[in-house]
């Protein structure tokens, strides 16, 4: 009889001979996060040591400017805790650096979140103790609170309003910033090779058996977040023209909209030359018309040309991203 990774996980947390397994991989994207680095690895060891040991934390360096590569080769050098350094040749993406650290991941469950320590560490425990049970596959943490700036939670509220609307009704409200899986998932995730996707996107269009596990989001300890409107918009872009047909469906009703209305205007126009004539220029109204059509014609090939875009880089068959180099700190 087949054995479901969650059943598997399950097993190895109870069972007297998973003793130094690697229940738990930790994913962490590092860019330009050197000032809670220190920190971060440090809370790591904490759950590594209330998890006997049996957790690895990889760390996935994307392109980052600062010296944060060089600082984690120290600290994790120095560090007991299992731990994997990987470099990008480059920026490539946060969701790139997580299918990295995914495809490096060993343990039974992996777990993701971000370095600046604004999603507790600590969630990890959570996160197992929920998929050690074999009832879920998927664990995710739901922000029940947030201490971030006013004009940062209205953007974020608007946002997610828009993209569990729209987009993805089964998304959390306030989306999802920090994740726990099995092996059985991280495997699925890893086939879908879409580009300019939503990793979180495809996370919950695969399904599974999912928990929510409510958490308070701490204020930023140090530096700006990334998460830029610009990188909103062409996040919910991408998740839009990934997710769902919508822009398709308002062009058309936009177009049908319009032969229905140019064609009871046509009807008017003829009765009354037929039976009034008509005697004014009428160019104010032909240039508005003119303008009008010409904007909503564009408009129509942005959307159509943006899914023919995004057609064809998946054809491409790029990788979403190059390591460049590998470095292991086991058994300290």
């Amino acid at each position: 009889m087949a054995v479901t990774a969650t059943e598997e996980l399950a097993a190895s947390s109870r069972g007297p001979g998973s003793h130094g397994a690697l229940l738990v991989s930790v994913v962490v994207p590092v860019y330009r996060n050197r000032e809670t680095l220190p920190e971060l690895v440090g809370r790591l060891e904490g759950v590594s040591e209330r998890l006997e040991g049996r957790m690895e934390a990889i760390f996935v360096i994307d392109g980052s400017p600062d010296d944060s590569g060089a600082l984690l080769r120290i600290l994790l050098g120095r560090s007991p805790m299992r731990s994997q350094l990987l470099w990008h040749s480059r920026n490539f993406g946060s969701f790139a650096a997580i299918r990295t650290g995914l495809s490096a991941a060993r343990g039974q469950c992996m777990v993701v979140m971000s370095a600046d320590l604004q999603e507790p560490v600590e969630l990890a425990t959570s996160f197992y103790e929920a998929l050690a049970t074999g009832k879920y596959d998927v664990a995710v943490g739901v922000r029940r609170a947030r201490h971030d700036p006013r004009a940062s939670r209205i953007g974020s509220s608007w946002f997610w309003s828009i993209y569990c609307r729209w987009v993805q009704p089964e998304m959390p409200r306030g989306g999802i910033d920090v994740f726990a899986c099995t092996r059985e998932v991280r495997d699925a995730l890893q086939t879908l090779r879409e580009s300019n996707s939503s990793l979180v996107g495809l996370l919950i269009w695969l399904g599974y058996r999912r928990v929510e596990i409510p958490y308070e989001r701490a204020p930023r300890a140090s530096g700006r977040s990334g998460w830029t409107l610009r990188k909103k918009v062409r996040y919910l872009l991408d998740s839009i023209y990934s997710f769902t047909d919508l822009p398709i469906n308002l062009l058309l009703a936009v177009g049908v909209t319009g032969v229905l209305l140019s064609t009871t205007g046509g009807v008017a126009v003829f009765l009354v030359w037929a039976l009034a004539g008509i005697h004014v220029a009428g160019y104010a109204p032909i240039m508005l018309t003119l303008l009008v059509m010409g904007s909503l014609t564009l408009s129509g090939l942005g959307v159509v040309g943006s899914y023919v875009w995004r057609t064809y880089e998946n054809s491409k068959r790029r990788p979403h991203a190059v390591a460049m180099l590998s470095e292991r700190f086991d058994d300290q």
